[in-house]
């Protein structure tokens, strides 16, 4: 397994059967530093079959369409909900901000300039290029993957995640450094779902979780700061 993001958000890319699957893309301008990446482990873009999105954010899918446009042997995988996000090209801003120091690094954004969270749209031309996970394919799409789908609702409505062996590609349902606190995201748009999606994270009793943003950690520490998910008041951005 490979880690080809930065320090901001990680990539991860872990090989299959005929290639690699790539876990999430990062922000718009984020391709080229990946592309250098993934030639310093000896992997191209060619060697890359498929992207699992574990969900529509703009640190996510950034530059996902760019890849999509040069790389026409890539497929990207997503939750059912996600398309209708992808084609707007903007993070749904349902729910809030989870603490206030969240809300802090969120009005930082926006005075930076990055307060709109855009990215590259993905409209239904590319249809034949996204795999929408559905009850009927869903064992098909494991077994390409060779992991397991979790839903993990609660960050996002779409936030999908990937169990491989014994680790877990989480995506943003849990975090991992500033501005999270106790492995909660900065951002929830349903709390309860949030705390649900923690219990199928930790019921597949793996060893370590590994998040889109921070490192990877025992999945003890979900168990250990689950009952403070409860206690979260939400900061909605204006």
């Amino acid at each position: 397994m490979y880690n080809v993001g930065n320090r901001v958000m990680n990539t991860y890319l872990y090989r299959i059967k005929d290639g690699y699957v790539m876990i999430d893309t990062g922000y718009e301008n984020s391709y080229q530093k990946c592309t250098s990446s993934m030639k310093r482990q000896g992997i191209s873009w060619d060697d890359v079959k498929y992207i699992f999105l574990t969900h529509a954010h703009d640190d996510h899918a950034g530059f996902l369409k760019e890849v999509l446009d040069k790389h026409l042997n890539i497929t990207c995988i997503i939750s059912d909900k996600t398309f209708p996000v992808l084609a707007k090209g903007q993070n749904s801003f349902n729910g809030g901000c989870s603490s206030r120091l969240a809300l802090f690094f969120c009005c930082i954004m926006k005075i930076l300039g990055n307060g709109k969270h855009l990215f590259p749209a993905i409209n239904e031309t590319y249809a034949n290029r996204l795999i929408s996970i559905t009850k009927d394919n869903i064992t098909e799409i494991e077994s390409i993957l060779s992991g397991k789908i979790l839903f993990t609702p609660g960050h996002t409505t779409d936030s999908i995640s990937l169990r491989v062996k014994n680790l877990i590609f989480c995506g943003d349902a849990a975090m991992n450094g500033v501005p999270s606190l106790h492995r909660i995201t900065i951002w929830i748009e349903n709390k309860k779902e949030f705390e649900n999606s923690w219990q199928v994270l930790l019921s597949e009793n793996v060893e370590y979780i590994y998040p889109a943003h921070g490192k990877r950690f025992k999945s003890s520490d979900l168990h250990k700061f689950k009952a403070k998910i409860n206690k979260i008041k939400l900061y909605p951005l204006e």
